[in-house]
């Protein structure tokens, strides 16, 4: 990881959607999305159209990192190791194999 890209959850898309200048950061370089977050974020109810191009233009503006077998094998890893719920395990696997965890 070069240090200007970030995988970020669907919590910092939440926020950056509210308003919340704290989350500013991660949309400054490289963003980069599980496919799970991009699920998450298209696939909650719609609550109205231009909230919805909002959620759209945040996925179209990352890269979404499809789920791998690397990316498997790992939450399979973490799962095994960690009491961690399915998609957060895959986000957090996908962070690992693709060098994006923010230290």
């Amino acid at each position: 990881m070069s240090g200007n890209s970030f995988l970020v959850d669907s919590n910092i898309i939440i926020y950056a959607l509210k308003g919340e200048d704290f989350v500013q950061p991660y949309f400054q370089y490289d963003t980069f999305i599980s496919v799970i977050t991009e699920i998450e974020i298209l696939g909650s109810e719609i609550e109205d159209t231009h909230k919805y191009k909002a959620k759209q233009a945040i996925v179209n503006y990352s890269t979404v990192v499809l789920l791998t077998n690397s990316i498997k094998q790992e939450t399979i890893r973490l799962r095994q190791l960690y009491k961690i719920k399915l998609p957060d395990a895959i986000i957090a696997a996908t962070a690992i194999v693709e060098g994006r965890v923010h230290k």
